[in-house]
């Protein structure tokens, strides 16, 4: 039996919005549609086994409803005057303060336990960038196979090419490994800082391969980032420079571990620029990209193995006894695992931190823009240098900070806020 109900048009309450405007992924969904053609909701359960058919923007909104139980389906048929509906600015505003925060905090949690994961895994730094990213795939691939089931991901981004993932994967295993090993051996205060240097390469990079040009206030900031980071090390603790007797090594693999990251975010910005054209001003989901960058990032640090334990001296013969061994030290079981206190549960925390920090930062993404995450971010910089000087479980010594190393890091944030000022929108003239 059909029921049909007409009735005179008039507008929804703002008080009292539509079930579905409250749920992102619907309305995502709703207002993606440009072709009037019927959008398939996710039923809630106050509809029951009901089907509503909701014709809106031609001002005759109908419902019809279905007795048949296996309906349970909402659809919509958005008219030629619907937008779609989105999230009040109240709801935006508190999605911003509440991610901003839970992104600093994380990101503050995640370079302190980095650090930390270190100290167990400092002989197996490989076997800890392997598994890292193998969490990654593990968790990433659900969630994209989930935003595909609900619309949110399309067969069209899906067939992007795949090309420039496999740059991007290579440059981020690079830097994943090349950090881990770095970061096994320097100082945890020095860490945070060495990889501010990732704004100077970003920029250098994206000026010759993506022609792009920079406003004063970013190199102005790229300048101070570069001098804080100077002024910070060479004043380093109140026993001398915090890189005495360390030599150039580390600190150079950690530089380079930021250089390879700012090459891979700028392919990165590449594929976003190309998969605009491709799928014609729709904006790629960043899962797409995530998802795949991942999976061939596992795929190199794999593959990289014999080279990278060559150079520690061990033989590609000698490789499963150092990945069985490195498993005992991430687990601290067995007889041999001399050194690895604080496994395995320092090490699990940082890479849970880590799968919670880049979700955290894809959130703050859909309430804000680029630039309120990009200082969520880096607004853990001080905080995390000042963390890592203190004195925490498992780490050998405890580092002293002089005032001109807390003045370097002051200059740093300044630089790093400078850079992310945004740019001044230009005036239109009334007069046209």
């Amino acid at each position: 039996m059909m029921m049909r109900l007409n009735l005179l048009p008039r507008p929804t309450p703002k008080s009292h919005p539509l079930p579905f405007s409250r749920n992102p992924t619907i309305a995502n969904r709703y207002s993606s549609n440009l072709n009037n053609d019927p959008v398939k909701l996710p039923i809630s359960p106050l509809f029951s086994c009901k089907r509503f058919v909701l014709p809106f923007g031609d001002g005759k909104p109908s419902v019809s409803t279905d007795s048949n139980p296996s309906r349970t389906v909402c659809s919509a048929v958005p008219g030629p005057d619907s937008g779609g509906y989105e999230a009040s600015a109240g709801d935006k505003k508190a999605g911003v303060i509440v991610w901003s925060a839970m992104t600093l905090m994380l990101a503050v949690v995640n370079r302190v336990l980095h650090k930390l994961a270190l100290v167990p895994m400092k002989e197996y730094p490989l076997f800890l960038a392997q598994i890292n990213t193998f969490v990654f795939v593990a968790v990433y691939f659900p969630l994209l196979y989930m935003r595909y089931k609900g619309g949110l991901v399309t067969d069209e981004m899906l067939s992007i090419p795949k090309a420039p993932f496999i740059a991007m994967g290579f440059l981020e295993s690079v830097s994943l490994v090349s950090g881990m090993y770095a970061g096994a051996m320097l100082p945890g205060p020095v860490i945070p800082l060495l990889y501010q240097t990732f704004l100077i390469w970003q920029l250098i990079f994206s000026r010759f391969l993506l022609k792009r040009t920079y406003p004063l206030n970013q190199i102005i900031g790229c300048f101070l980032v570069a001098a804080g980071v100077i002024v910070a090390l060479t004043s380093g603790s109140s026993n001398g420079p915090m890189l005495a007797g360390m030599g150039i090594l580390w600190p150079a693999l950690m530089v380079l571990s930021s250089a390879f990251q700012a090459g891979a975010s700028i392919v990165k910005e590449s594929v976003f620029i190309d998969a605009a054209t491709r799928l014609k001003g729709k904006l790629l989901d960043v899962f797409v990209v995530n998802c795949f960058g991942s999976a061939v990032q596992a795929m190199f640090v794999l593959l990289c193995l014999p080279i990278l334990s060559n150079l520690k001296g061990i033989t590609l013969s000698q490789l499963p006894m150092y990945f069985k061994s490195g498993a005992a030290c991430f687990l601290n079981i067995g007889g041999n695992t001399t050194g690895c206190a604080g496994a395995p549960m320092l090490p699990l925390l940082f890479i849970i931190s880590s799968v919670l920090f880049n979700i955290s930062v894809l959130n703050l993404l859909k309430f804000s823009d680029a630039i309120v995450a990009s200082l969520a971010v880096r607004a853990s910089v001080p905080i995390a240098i000042y963390a890592l000087s203190l004195p925490l479980p498992y780490l050998p010594q405890v580092e002293s900070l002089s005032p001109f190393f807390h003045l370097g890091s002051m200059i740093l944030v300044v630089g790093l806020i400078l850079y992310n000022m945004p740019k001044p929108q230009k005036r239109l003239s009334k007069a046209l």
